[in-house]
């Protein structure tokens, strides 16, 4: 075969990026752990990451990469092992930074009264409490594509964390990246899963293949998704 047709191979290969993000967590004082190190999957987590590992065991995978904080090096580690393969680790693909890290912030705990969080409220379209919406795209793109290089023509898993990987889809879908948190469709354990053609992205699919083990104030207003799917024009 000449360098040509090889050329216009690769430029046909389907190649299936899936991005999962990580399984329950253990966090029994419910704090904003960011990337902190030593927080590791509940038993419920593991059993998600479990789940999610037997609903891929039959498909083309061929690589497996994972952020390198413990929840999502466990989650991922059931389905390398399912494949046989070894688990890769990429820094791209981890938790976006945040000022509040470390603390407890959410609705009604206080933290919105405090006069020295003000400061870091001003820009929601930044953010200005966090890493940058577009420098999270940047990493993230760059990630899913060294994934996709590596099992080009079959099939890759990637485990990251629930805000990059919803910055990352919404800029493939060409949505605005600031966002209430609250309407992101990006469950625990659940698959976000990038179809490319060569190197350009044609379809956007998720599925919750652990749906039933999420805790149920985790979905509430949600509704069940089932192999959705948003495919791209040329």
């Amino acid at each position: 075969m000449s360098n040509k047709d090889s050329s216009a191979g690769a430029e046909d290969d389907i190649t299936v990026v899936h991005v999962m993000r990580h399984g329950e967590v253990a966090n029994p004082d419910g704090i904003l752990y960011g990337r902190l190190p030593g927080y590791h999957l509940s038993e419920l987590g593991r059993r998600m990451a479990d789940r999610v590992a037997e609903h891929l065991a039959s498909r083309d995978v061929t690589y497996v990469v994972a952020s390198p904080l413990e929840r999502a090096q466990e989650t991922a580690e059931p389905i390398a092992k399912a494949h046989g393969l070894d688990l890769a680790t990429d820094a791209r693909l981890i938790e976006a930074g945040n000022i509040f890290q470390g603390k407890t912030f959410g609705v009604g705990d206080g933290a919105l009264r405090n006069p020295g969080n003000w400061k870091h409220l001003v820009n929601p379209f930044r953010p200005s409490w966090g890493e940058p919406y577009v420098d999270q795209v940047v990493r993230m793109t760059s990630a899913l594509s060294a994934a996709k290089d590596r099992a080009r023509g079959h099939e890759a898993v990637v485990v990251s964390h629930q805000l990059p990987i919803w910055i990352v889809r919404s800029y493939v879908e060409r949505r605005r990246l600031w966002h209430d948190p609250r309407k992101r469709q990006c469950t625990l354990a659940s698959l976000t899963t990038f179809t490319y053609q060569g190197d350009r992205i044609v379809s956007v699919g998720y599925t919750e293949p652990a749906r039933d083990l999420v805790p149920a104030h985790l979905l509430a207003g949600a509704k069940p998704v089932k192999g959705q799917a948003k495919a791209f024009g040329a």
